[in-house]
């Protein structure tokens, strides 16, 4: 790994608006090449919106469809690795997936493995962890409840990823429209993201690069307003070292949409992985059949 500077954005998806949440990609992706980055992660469906009704007939091919050839000559424009969230259909088949493209065009994807809640209505769980070099740096994205099962980060980091992508729209509280509401939802999701991802970065010393959707992206019909299962994600990103620490992470007192720039280094990720306890080393999979029964 080499010295890559990542942008982490936080915005919304807004259920049915494609046109309109792709302009805001590009307005964030050229804030970001502005700052310097050189990679930019975007939330979990930020380009079709997360669990909407209509999921199967606005999902299009990867990397055929519309979308994916957008991103791709803006990421040739800006000389810019874009990883950004969308709902993909193959043959009928709809899939929560990562779209990875840069300066060359489109790189690669990745589905979302494990569906939570009710996302099974809508996807389908995908089959394969790749892990794309992108020059500086060995990439493996992981999406939302996929990094609370350990075994696909680790999966990714035997593949060799330096850098574990976490893109999510995750609903982990409701809020009203007061700023005490709004901090009360933020600081949930930033108290989760720190209690869980870390130890994601430690055991497979990597660096940690989360984001989530910001802002209520509409309402679905078939839930109450207030229900927690509508499409409404608390925002914020955090970057998290090889050692557990925090590298960065945006604001946690309004939900809105906001950009993290941060050096990831590589003397970070060769100290925790000259360790004498780096577990990639120590640890005895002749032992852990049961993982896989």
């Amino acid at each position: 790994m080499q010295k890559i500077k990542v942008a982490a954005i936080t915005m919304n998806g807004l259920l049915g608006q494609a046109e309109q949440n792709l302009a805001r990609i590009e307005q964030w992706a050229r804030c970001a090449r502005d700052a310097g980055a050189e990679l930019a992660l975007f939330p979990e469906l930020v380009v079709h919106g997360h669990c909407d009704p209509d999921t199967w007939f606005n999902a299009e091919p990867v990397p055929g469809g519309p979308a994916t050839q957008r991103l791709c000559r803006l990421a040739r424009e800006l000389g810019l690795f874009l990883c950004v969230g969308l709902s993909e259909k193959d043959r009928d088949l709809v899939y929560n997936t990562q779209v990875l493209a840069g300066p060359q065009g489109f790189i690669g994807a990745q589905r979302k493995i494990h569906l939570s809640r009710d996302e099974v209505i809508y996807y389908k769980g995908g089959m394969e962890m790749p892990v794309f070099d992108i020059g500086k740096a060995r990439i493996g994205i992981s999406i939302c409840y996929d990094n609370w099962l350990p075994e696909v980060c680790r999966i990714l980091a035997l593949k060799g990823a330096d850098v574990l992508l976490m893109p999510h729209a995750m609903r982990m509280k409701m809020w009203e429209d007061t700023p005490e509401s709004e901090r009360a939802a933020a600081v949930c999701s930033r108290q989760f993201w720190l209690t869980t991802y870390p130890m994601r970065a430690v055991e497979n010393a990597c660096y940690a690069v989360i984001c989530d959707q910001a802002g209520r992206a509409g309402y679905v019909a078939t839930y109450p307003k207030d229900s927690p299962s509508q499409p409404h994600h608390a925002g914020g990103c955090v970057v998290i070292d090889p050692n557990g620490e925090i590298a960065g992470e945006t604001q946690c007192e309004r939900i809105q949409e906001d950009m993290l720039v941060v050096d990831l280094l590589p003397e970070k990720l060769w100290e925790a992985r000259s360790k004498p306890n780096y577990t990639l080393r120590t640890r005895r999979p002749e032992l852990f059949g049961l993982l896989s029964a």
